[in-house]
């Protein structure tokens, strides 16, 4: 039998983080963050981020000449929590972001194996 140093057994005692990476339409983030705030989630970060996925960008005629816009503006949205809120977050922007329409975006979700709060150096879930 191997045994766990004590570093190994405070990680697995700890309740697990996760990191939502929530890739939305610019219009809807205020509705995204108000759906989270109901749901408990008081922090993020927000990153203005460009990019296309099946929706392939679009045509436009800026001074007469026709020319294609392949990366498209959208919000990025991250989040760390615990597993126990994981499910209504992701409920909340899914709920929240959704117009229907080709381009509302998607979410990931990833493992965190660790976090500290520089401020206090208070670590895990406490961290965030």
């Amino acid at each position: 039998m191997m045994l766990e140093n004590s570093a190994s057994k405070d990680r697995h005692a700890q309740k697990q983080m996760k990191k939502i990476e929530a890739i939305i339409k610019p219009f809807k983030l205020e509705e995204v963050k108000d759906a989270l705030g109901e749901v408990g989630i008081e922090g993020m970060t927000v990153t203005e981020v460009k990019g296309f996925g099946r929706q392939k960008g679009h045509t436009e005629i800026y001074r007469g000449s026709e020319y294609t816009v392949d990366f498209l503006p959208k919000i990025k949205i991250e989040v760390v929590l615990g597993d126990d809120k994981l499910d209504e977050a992701i409920s909340a922007i899914i709920k929240s972001a959704k117009t229907g329409k080709i381009g509302d975006g998607k979410v990931f979700v990833s493992k965190v194996e660790e976090a500290f709060r520089i401020r206090t150096e208070e670590k895990g879930e406490a961290a965030v």
